[in-house]
């Protein structure tokens, strides 16, 4: 009897902490159960380490050449070869990791923050302000990414910080369009409603009440729009709008390695693998975070 007893008590108990648990907790521990989403972020945060210590682990610098070694194959001296320049390719790939991530992510802030300002005034405010700000954004939304982020690209010029720039205004209309969606979804709910009553500021409504309800799907966008830009920044690269050289972001390197691939193929299996690992990666983890976000799915 008295072990039935414990054993109640100990099930309360823990009923009682589990009910107790932030939704940051809960996030992490449903993210946690997702093998995928665990391998992604350990290739992630491994490829990060090997492009922050690129210093300390190349015996190259990636600008450094020696035509007399152009071509080298793979060898214990250069593990992934060397290029047309004689440039070690295993640097190169390294430090390009840095740029390439860099791109990835903060063109993503760029896009997410313009787009969570504009969507959060058009979800919110509605009627004119709305069909203004959305049919503005629609003229770009009709315009594929890679395509306006060629046409920025093309008006700024090319350069790591104008490729950052290019790729987060490209990107702004998806993310104004979700987080306005949402919005629209909770617009007319009763914890609005009630806070308009007691005469809070718009800017106190959108910030405190409206944005932290509906900014789920947004976070889940971000993640997934990570990929993209970094597909997105390596497509300028390629086609030399991108980042210029000597810089090694890995479109470049790509298209550096395009004349040469039927004789040297390894020149653009290299970095295409790594641009395949990290788009790989961040999806993996954009579906964990959308399965681990979605009541519907963790009831």
């Amino acid at each position: 009897m008295e072990k039935i007893k414990n054993n109640t008590a100990s099930a309360a108990a823990g009923g009682t902490k589990r009910k107790n648990e932030s939704m940051f907790s809960i996030f992490l521990r449903r993210m946690a159960r997702r093998k995928e989403a665990m391998f992604g972020l350990s290739i992630l945060i491994i490829l990060a380490v090997l492009a922050i210590l690129a210093p300390y682990i190349c015996r190259y610098n990636y600008a450094e050449m020696n035509l007399q070694n152009a071509f080298a194959p793979p060898s214990r001296e250069h593990w992934l070869g060397t290029d047309s320049m004689g440039r070690d390719m295993l640097s190169r790939i390294l430090y390009g990791g840095r740029f390439s991530l860099s791109v990835g992510i903060v063109s993503v802030a760029i896009s997410g923050t313009g787009g969570l300002i504009l969507g959060s005034i058009a979800g919110f405010f509605g009627g004119k302000v709305d069909n203004l700000i959305m049919r503005f954004l629609d003229i770009f939304h009709s315009i594929p990414q890679v395509l306006m982020a060629i046409c920025v690209s093309s008006v700024l010029g090319a350069g790591f910080f104008k490729t950052v720039l290019a790729v987060g205004i490209a990107g702004i209309p998806n993310f104004a369009r979700t987080i306005r969606a949402n919005i629209l979804a909770i617009r007319g709910l009763e914890y609005i409603e009630a806070a308009e009553s007691i005469n809070c500021r718009n800017a106190r409504i959108i910030f405190r009440h409206v944005i932290p309800n509906a900014i789920t799907p947004f976070i889940v966008h971000c993640t997934l729009a990570i990929a993209g830009g970094l597909i997105v920044s390596a497509t300028l690269s390629y086609i030399g709008l991108g980042v210029q050289p000597p810089l090694p972001e890995w479109g470049a390197m790509l298209s550096d390695a395009r004349s040469y691939v039927r004789q040297y193929p390894y020149l653009m299996i290299c970095p295409g693998v790594f641009i395949m690992i990290v788009v790989m990666s961040f999806n993996l983890i954009g579906d964990a975070v959308r399965d681990a976000l979605d009541p519907k799915l963790n009831k």
